[in-house]
């Protein structure tokens, strides 16, 4: 009885980037305007591409997930495929990690034992660095390769910069969190931000020591400047990720107070024209198609990284 209310409880148990609104895309590789996947073989021209790694959330945050992201979740990261910055073609490698866990698995949530091994997000970070070795072994300069990442995938990008500022040309961290909804389950709007968070450490003291861990891997050794976008009605870290303003060279972008972004209210669309979500949660306003407002921005940044 034990074992099946645990089950129920992870899969009730939303973490961020969770798949929602369907149309899942499940393999890895470079994603085409249209969503097809094309498996990483060889690239054309590879001096004259920029590449963009996308790191996709996870719905557990130690254990493996089906599937790795939605039509709705990169929609945004898509629109910037065959964009030219100095001569060179951007172009989008889609990369799944559900099928990665962590030493603890995803049990260690709703346990009280400080966490013994690697974790999910640095098995992630691993991860990407594989490919961008990868990447640059088919001929792609290094300075043109981009970690982004929105959600546990953004918190993976400030980590991989963390640990490798010379493997790539810089980041842009989407929403960048991975320890539930601290935000709206510790009410940090009511009680503010620290009163928050020291309630998360009485609940949950392993899994806090374990963010502020990584937080003061990413304070004391980031310093490639990337770009990283927040929203203060994201339920997960909205109201608790000032801490985010204290990395040096880091631009924080708060994309607005609210569901709009320059005058227009924000959704979600999926795969079919038809499909048309309400935005509710600022976790998810990087994938509204307003969010595109901020393209031009993303272009800049880039541009000056090459």
């Amino acid at each position: 009885m034990k074992k099946i209310f645990l089950i129920l409880l992870l899969l009730l148990f939303s973490f961020t980037g969770a798949l929602s609104d369907g149309h899942n895309i499940t393999k890895m590789g470079f994603v085409s305007k249209d969503f097809k996947i094309t498996k990483l073989s060889s690239i054309d021209n590879a001096k004259n591409k920029i590449i963009l790694i996308n790191n996709h959330g996870q719905n557990t945050n130690d254990g493996k997930q089906k599937g790795c992201t939605s039509i709705d979740q990169i929609r945004n990261r898509v629109s910037l495929v065959n964009e030219k910055v100095n001569e060179k073609t951007i172009m989008l490698f889609n990369l799944c990690a559900g099928h990665i866990e962590g030493d603890m698995g995803m049990k260690w949530w709703i346990s009280k034992k400080p966490y013994v091994g690697k974790h999910k997000l640095e098995k992630r970070v691993e991860q990407n660095l594989e490919l961008i070795d990868k990447l640059v072994s088919l001929g792609v300069p290094r300075k043109q390769i981009f970690v982004t990442g929105h959600s546990c995938g953004g918190l993976t990008t400030l980590l991989f910069f963390s640990k490798y500022p010379e493997k790539a040309a810089g980041g842009i961290a989407y929403a960048p969190a991975c320890f539930g909804k601290l935000s709206k389950k510790y009410k940090a709007k009511k009680v503010g931000s620290e009163a928050a968070l020291a309630k998360f450490k009485k609940k949950k003291p392993a899994q806090s020591d374990l963010r502020d861990k990584l937080n003061k891997q990413i304070l004391d050794q980031l310093k490639t400047p990337l770009l990283i976008f927040t929203h203060p009605k994201d339920t997960y870290e909205g109201l608790t990720s000032d801490w985010i303003d204290r990395i040096p060279g880091m631009e924080r972008i708060i994309i607005s107070d609210d569901y709009k972004i320059n005058g227009k209210k924000c959704f979600k669309l999926g795969k079919l024209a038809t499909d048309k979500f309400s935005v509710n949660d600022g976790h998810q306003m990087d994938q509204a198609t307003c969010f595109q407002h901020y393209n031009t921005k993303i272009l800049k940044y880039i541009e000056s990284r090459i």
